[in-house]
This record gives C-alpha cells, sequence and structure tokens, in this order.
C-alpha cells in the first residue's frame, strides 16, 4: 500500500489509518531536523537589527545555557522567534505552538506571552503599551515570562556578543522533539523550575 484509498476522509477504513498513522509517527520523528533548519531562515527573516533573527535566538539560547538553565529552558529561548518566518503578528504563539506538546508548561506559556511582556522595552516609543503584561499580573509564570525576557530576550541584540552556533544546540533540540507529545511528566503542569542554576552555570562558564 503506498496511498490510501479514499478520497474524502469519511471513506477510509481501518487499513487506511494505520497505514496514514505509521507514516505520521515516521515524519513526526524528524520534526527536530526540520526546525533546525528553519532557523537557518532566520537570517533571511526581519532585518533592521544590529543581529539577524538568528543570532538573536542563538544569543538568547546562549544565555540560558550560560545561565545554567535546563533543556527545556534553552531550547524554548532558541526557539522563541522561529514564528517570524511565517506568522510575524503573532510569531510568539506559534512558537508556543511548537513546543507546547514538548516542553514543561511552564515554558510553553513563557514562549506565549513574551511578546506582551517585551512591550515593556519599546511599547512607549510607538504608542503602544508598555504594561501589557501586566494583564497576566498573578499568574504562576508571571515572574518567569519577567524573567526570560529581561535576561535572555531583550539583552541578545549585541553583535559582540559571543555565542554558540546552532550545531552547539542540535542534541538539545532532538532530545527535545525526541519526547512523547503531551506526556505528563514532560508537562509538569504547574510546576516551575527556577531559569537559573548558579552551580550548573558556574561548571558551564569554568
Amino acid at each position: 500500500m503506498e496511498k490510501v484509498k479514499f478520497t474524502a476522509m469519511k471513506d477510509g477504513d481501518r487499513e487506511d489509518y494505520e497505514f496514514l498513522t505509521e507514516h505520521e509517527i515516521e515524519y513526526a520523528s524528524k520534526t527536530a531536523e526540520r526546525l533546525l533548519g528553519a532557523m537557518v531562515e532566520l537570517d533571511e527573516s526581519l532585518s533592521g537589527y544590529q543581529v539577524t533573527r538568528l543570532g538573536h535566538s542563538l544569543q538568547s539560547a546562549t544565555r540560558a545555557w550560560r545561565d545554567g538553565a535546563d533543556v527545556d529552558w534553552v531550547v524554548s529561548a532558541l526557539l522563541h522567534d522561529i514564528g517570524d518566518i511565517y506568522a510575524p503578528y503573532n510569531h510568539d504563539e506559534y512558537a508556543a505552538a511548537i513546543l507546547r506538546p514538548f516542553v514543561r508548561e511552564q515554558c510553553s506559556w513563557v514562549v506565549e506571552k513574551h511578546g506582551d511582556f517585551q512591550k515593556l522595552y519599546y511599547a512607549h516609543h510607538l504608542g503602544g503599551d508598555p504594561n501589557a503584561r501586566d494583564a497576566y499580573k498573578g499568574h504562576a509564570y508571571y515572574d518567569d515570562c519577567a524573567t526570560f525576557c529581561e535576561r535572555w530576550d531583550q539583552s541578545s541584540f549585541d553583535p559582540d556578543y559571543p555565542h554558540e552556533n546552532i550545531d552547539f544546540f542540535r542534541l538539545m533540540v532532538e532530545e527535545v522533539f525526541a519526547r512523547k507529545a503531551y506526556d505528563p511528566a514532560v508537562i509538569r503542569a504547574g510546576e516551575r523550575v527556577p531559569l537559573t542554576d548558579s552551580t550548573t552555570a558556574e561548571g558551564r562558564n569554568a
């Protein structure tokens, strides 16, 4: 069997859908590879900054790694702006949707909301609301998103910052996207993990 028999989904049978499931599982197994390829395309996305969007993403992830962050945080920092390519007006939601099945709820929430939190740094110059983040006050992950933006996002536009390259993060991305999607042991709903770990950071920066 090379293709399903149906031309309308309601006409498919068990054989068809078991066949498709096998193909989907194999395709999904290469998600990390496709994402790493898409990251390179960020070099051709929005311009005007002193660094490319890829450079910004690599700086963010490097800062996270050097801060002693765990793999969920590092990969989230790396991919937080991947939506800039195809969803420039809701890039944060786009990136969060990619990450959500494979990282802690804490991390995907922070990525989803970071666009509003980032407005603190620039919105007042454009007639926007720099306090858009106030809508989330009281949320369990509010402080995490504020810290993510302050330490790793808004500060990562420096052409002189010595960041790691994409291959440095490859195994981390592969580890995250090899996980079982929506595994409760991975999602860990409601659980908070510190963004930084001084002991781990000391070892990484030795």
